[in-house]
């Protein structure tokens, strides 16, 4: 797949395929490559990952530095890459459609955007101006030869909502444009079939700790799977248990999982 239009086609197509589609998300072009080389189709990059990458909470990245990362991750594979931007780093629907027409110059495949303010006085959008961003967004993201896939993302189960508004909001989206839908929070089978079934564009979930596998997924209707900033939390976590070894008992057993580490990159970086 040589040109962007091509990638965000192949994107899109994934998202119908016999299985869900398996979207890791990376927080660096090293970890993107490494996840390309293990088979992945389509990666995504996460907004939490990178701002720890940069020693800094979530939500701390701004519009420049997120669609830069994001290009750096496009840059190093061959698959189709998706932008976690945020809340669109602005308010207004204007400002929403500028940052997605910024990322179609990226090479990316693929953004999504979400219904959250990060305002812990109004943590979400109202939602008529939570459907206006998304139609904006929409807009942007569907202009011109290249038609990014757009997931809107309804953030209602993580701010104390209940599920029929969350199903509300994204049929809201999906009528004025989104490709794909996604309410992390989702986790019981029997709410993500409910989401399915009332829903006419593919449903993407966030794993998270108690979920039901892949299988049980895909017989409840998912079409991908993501896993947001665990990866990065693995790895960072990892660091700090090798970091306390070498610390406190003063061993090295870090030193067999560091192996295992430089296979993996290896793999990956001087791959033919």
């Amino acid at each position: 797949m040589s040109s962007p239009p091509e990638r965000a086609q192949a994107f899109l197509a994934l998202h119908h395929g016999p299985g869900p589609l398996l979207m890791p998300n990376p927080w660096d072009p090293g970890s993107a490559r490494i996840l390309e080389s293990m088979g992945f189709a389509a990666l995504a990059t996460t907004s939490g990952g990178f701002a720890a990458s940069l020693g800094r909470p979530d939500g701390t990245v701004g519009r420049d530095e997120a669609l830069a990362h994001a290009a750096s991750v496009v840059g190093a594979v061959g698959v189709p890459v998706s932008a976690d931007l945020e809340h669109g780093f602005a308010d207004d629907p204007a400002t929403v459609a500028e940052t997605v027409e910024l990322a179609t110059r990226t090479g990316l495949a693929g953004c999504s955007v979400e219904d959250a303010s990060g305002d812990p006085r109004t943590p979400l959008y109202e939602r008529s101006l939570a459907v206006d961003r998304v139609a904006a967004a929409a807009e942007a993201a569907h202009r011109g030869p290249l038609r990014l896939v757009l997931t809107a993302r309804a953030e209602t189960l993580g701010h104390g909502r209940d599920l029929q508004e969350t199903i509300d909001r994204l049929q809201g989206y999906q009528e004025v444009g989104a490709d794909v839908l996604f309410a992390p929070g989702l986790s019981a089978l029997a709410d993500i079939a409910m989401v399915v079934r009332n829903v006419d564009r593919p449903l993407s979930v966030l794993v998270g700790p108690g979920m039901p596998g892949v299988a049980a997924l895909a017989e409840a209707g998912v079409a991908r799977i993501s896993v947001g900033s665990a990866f990065a939390w693995v790895a960072f976590g990892a660091l700090a248990e090798a970091a306390a070894e070498l610390a406190g008992p003063g061993t090295f057993a870090f030193s067999d999982r560091a192996a295992v580490g430089r296979r993996a990159t290896t793999a990956a970086f001087f791959a033919s």
